[in-house]
């Protein structure tokens, strides 16, 4: 069963930094594309960031401030978080696709405020 280990939320100011990391473990193959969901209080869980066989793809409110990468020998994929907002306060869940199969963490907070 592959399970998805987050880490790296927390509370920071605006315009301040965090950078989040996933570890994927218990499947005898690499991810197919590894990314990274949010979900706002009373709001629905949007995509944010995805990487698949080298091709990364961000949603329109984070491009230019986000930047996601992957260690594929560790199976790990980040998240780089800078020039934070009020509005990118969320609870971000890591996901992993494996053969057309979605896994996901439990998710970790991130609080931008002053």
């Amino acid at each position: 069963q592959v399970q998805l280990v987050e880490s790296g939320g927390g509370l920071v100011q605006p315009g301040g930094s965090l950078r989040l990391s996933c570890a994927a473990s218990g499947s005898a193959f690499s991810m197919d594309a590894m990314g990274w969901y949010r979900q706002a209080p009373g709001k629905q869980r949007e995509l944010v960031a995805v990487t698949s066989g080298g091709t990364t793809t961000y949603t329109a409110s984070v491009k230019g401030r986000f930047t996601i990468s992957r260690d594929n020998i560790k199976d790990t994929v980040y998240l780089q978080m800078n020039s934070l907002k009020p509005e990118d306060t969320a609870v971000y869940y890591c996901n992993a696709v494996l053969s057309r199969l979605d896994f996901w963490g439990k998710g970790t907070l991130v609080t931008v405020s002053s």
